[in-house]
């Protein structure tokens, strides 16, 4: 009787996710950032190192809901199992939890650290009180794993003799990389950078993910005979589409690159950048010898204005900081987001609100002041007669929604002109650079992406296949995932006629 007991409760023990009344005994506790004032002096990682017993008590808050919106439509675009391993964290079973996240997530170390989370904005618990920590949990998760040696990349199935080419190395030609060489193919991935990784190389600044992540992962994927190869800019020539020559199937996944810009007087002058390209040049010569040569854009003791912005924009203050400029300000056209969801943004959609991001609380440490400012709309750059940039002219908006039409108003009386020795353009992308598209005379679709459906990835070319934010548009890291997933199941099944792969079905384009 004991024993029937016994096992009784470790059946209930199992099937509950996380503690029942967890959720009313524990307040939300996220990891904190290191201090402001101390990662300002570096390019280090702005996270401190998780506490397992406090990621217990928060996994300890997942409610056990009945339907677990986080990983739904709404929540988490590759279907983690969030209330899964919120509860195996929560029991401290570490190594099982890992294997649930791995089960949907191929590189959870970067949208552990990347990603908005999505999840949280969907969680059940927010709609009466703050989320669970489901991002914290999941980048506990994964470092746990990698410290301890759990991850691994390996062929599960024998080789097929299909060879696979794709074009572009980051998240989304990453994730079918891994996904197809399990099913047995030869990948091959092209990276006309010089280092692989594409947006998680160059795109996001090194304080919010250490390249070493990277590079450590693509270690072990060419461990497992995935081939990666650097400086090979497929398309920009008819020679470089030699390469192509002999694959069975080929994966574009060249991301969503071609930058917006600012068509009004003066944007010839000097010293006005997209913010890639800042980006890019930073983190470069940062990996080259620690920002010791020159050759990257320097904001020390400058003016600089961030025009746009979102994750992108911020990244440009927190790099800006870091060099030591003068000053930083952000201009953002639209109006200031309210402090709580509005009635037509209810859950579980993606709260729309005001949010103080790393480099905005870094800006309020060094200055006093939070760096944004909204309904700006930039009216002219002004230059000097060496055709630099000294200012942009600026006035404010009103926004008005007039029968359901929403127009902007410029407000009388309300220019004035702002210094300004740098100026960032973080106005999002427009889709991919044309030329791979022309040359492998593929179609677009009418905002200038790739032409083709979420399922099946095809383009009008038989084997050439598309995916991530050349075909969708610009997006997050984990709806490359999500898409890499999805191309590497349709490219196995076009190869083989079926395919065992998993891929997530959410889709919204």
């Amino acid at each position: 009787m004991l024993r029937l007991m016994m096992m009784k409760a470790a059946l209930k023990e199992d099937y509950l996710m996380g503690k029942p009344t967890g959720f009313l005994e524990y307040p939300r506790r996220s990891v904190a950032y290191r201090d402001p004032a101390e990662r300002l002096g570096d390019f280090k990682e702005i996270y401190t190192p998780a506490n397992d017993k406090a990621l217990s008590i928060q996994g300890a808050r997942c409610m056990d809901c009945g339907i677990p919106f986080c990983q739904s439509n709404n929540g988490c675009p590759i279907s983690n199992l969030i209330p899964e391993w919120n509860d195996l964290v929560y029991k401290g079973r570490w190594k099982e939890a890992y294997e649930r996240l791995s089960q949907t997530n191929n590189f959870p170390e970067f949208t552990g650290r990347t990603c908005p989370a999505p999840c949280e904005g969907a969680c059940v618990l927010g709609i009466s009180d703050p989320a669970v920590t489901i991002k914290n949990i999941e980048n506990a998760i994964i470092d746990k794993a990698l410290a301890e040696g759990w991850v691994e990349h390996k062929r599960e199935k024998e080789k097929t003799g299909k060879r696979i080419a794709i074009i572009g190395s980051g998240p989304c030609g990453l994730t079918a990389a891994d996904q197809l060489n399990k099913a047995g193919h030869e990948v091959t991935v092209f990276e006309r950078a010089d280092r692989i990784g594409g947006l998680l190389m160059y795109g996001i600044p090194n304080m919010k993910l250490e390249k070493e992540l990277v590079n450590n992962r693509v270690q072990m994927m060419t461990k497992a005979g995935i081939e990666f190869k650097t400086n090979m800019n497929i398309g920009d020539s008819e020679e470089s589409l030699n390469a192509l020559q002999g694959f069975d199937a080929i994966l574009v996944a060249v991301g969503s690159t071609n930058a917006r810009s600012l068509d009004i007087p003066g944007s010839d002058a000097e010293g006005i950048h997209l913010a890639m390209e800042f980006l890019t040049k930073n983190t470069k010569s940062y990996l080259k010898d620690g920002l010791k040569e020159k050759g990257y854009i320097n904001a020390k003791d400058k003016d600089v204005i961030v025009i746009g912005g979102g994750d992108t924009g911020a990244d440009c203050i927190g790099t800006s900081l870091r060099h030591g400029c003068k000053s930083i300000v952000n201009l953002e056209l639209l109006p200031t987001p309210p402090e709580e969801r509005t009635v037509n943004n209810p859950w579980p959609l993606w709260p729309k609100i005001y949010r103080i991001d790393y480099s905005h609380e870094e800006t309020i440490t060094k200055f006093g002041d939070d760096p944004r400012s909204y309904g700006k709309l930039t009216k002219e750059f002004i230059k000097n007669s060496s055709g630099h940039v000294t200012g942009i002219k600026i006035c404010d908006v009103e926004w008005k929604n007039t029968n359901g039409s929403i127009s902007m108003v410029e407000v009388e009386g309300t220019e004035e002109v702002l210094n300004a020795d740098l100026v960032f353009l973080a106005l999002g992308f427009l889709g991919p650079e044309a030329s791979l598209a022309d040359k492998l005379g593929l179609e677009l679709d009418q905002r200038s992406n790739i032409k083709a459906s979420h399922g099946s990835f095809s383009t009008n070319v038989s084997n050439i296949f598309t995916a991530g934010d050349c075909r969708r548009g610009q997006s997050l890291v984990v709806w490359a995932i999500n898409e890499g997933r999805g191309a590497a199941k349709a490219i196995d099944t076009f190869l083989m006629g079926d395919s065992d792969l998993e891929a997530p079905t959410t889709a919204t384009i």
